[in-house]
């Protein structure tokens, strides 16, 4: 399967990487030229612009950061769609609202295009080594012609349902992230008061019953969220705030969850 990769961000870069080396025929395209650079020791070509790349691609993966980016790589001039093949496929790597999922396949469905969400979870770091988290939501035939892509970079590829589905299930996992963030520091902050040391208190919880990815993250840093709030702040606030759409839209119950990750922001927007 041809593959064409936009979106070479921190995680971006290590999954093309993978496809790459797993021996799928790869175009690349990006913005900056600097960050195709990474990629000359390895035999992905690179393109003049999304539909170039698309022309060249059974199926595009796209890793950018929000919704308008998404909207804008495939539907803009020279967007990926102005190059796909009918029967391609555009899968959605990156966390955005299902909403915005179901318009682009509105719009790829009149050019015979296919479109799937496929969001990741696990960072840079299990991109490189093959262990990340796929949620995918589409037709099932169309997944499983993807499988042997999201194989190259991934530990476990889970199929959850119609288009959309990946997108709920990773937001979710965010907001869970998030509200155990939220949890964790305060924790932390109240070992700290009643004469615990931060970091022998990280010792301890991180091996204890009450761990979690969101209190592993924090414990090195004495249970402080300063550089979490520096570097993630604003997408955790956006996709605690699309989960929060959706919950409002179905009318749903918001609970404990939603209330301690806004607890987090509130926590990490005081010390920027």
């Amino acid at each position: 399967m041809r593959v064409g990769f936009i979106g070479l961000g921190s995680q971006g870069a290590p999954m093309a990487r993978r496809i790459v080396e797993a021996g799928h025929p790869t175009t690349l395209w990006a913005r900056r030229p600097e960050t195709l650079a990474a990629f000359a020791d390895t035999e992905a070509a690179v393109a003049q612009s999304p539909a170039v790349l698309a022309a060249a691609s059974d199926l595009v993966c796209l890793c950018v950061v929000g919704d308008s980016d998404i909207t804008q790589v495939v539907e803009g001039a020279e967007g990926v769609l102005s190059g796909l093949a009918p029967n391609s496929v555009i899968a959605v790597h990156s966390t955005v609202h299902p909403d915005t999922c179901r318009e682009i396949a509105k719009v790829a469905a009149d050019k015979g295009v296919q479109v799937i969400d496929a969001p990741v979870s696990g960072g840079g770091r299990a991109a490189a080594a093959g262990r990340l988290l796929v949620m995918v939501g589409g037709e099932s035939d169309t997944v499983e012609r993807c499988r042997p892509v999201f194989d190259s970079y991934a530990g476990r590829v889970v199929h959850l349902g119609d288009l959309g589905a990946g997108q709920v299930a990773k937001l979710l996992n965010n907001l869970l992230f998030t509200a155990n963030l939220a949890t964790a520091a305060t924790t932390f902050a109240l070992g700290k008061e009643l004469g615990i040391d931060p970091r022998r208190l990280g010792e301890i919880l991180s091996e204890g019953t009450a761990n979690s990815f969101a209190l592993s993250t924090i414990a090195p840093l004495g249970g402080s969220l300063e550089i979490l709030a520096a570097h993630a702040s604003g997408l955790l606030r956006k996709d605690v705030g699309l989960i929060g759409d959706l919950a409002a839209r179905a009318a749903a119950q918001r609970g404990a969850v939603i209330t301690a990750a806004e607890a987090a922001l509130a926590l990490m927007e005081s010390l920027r």
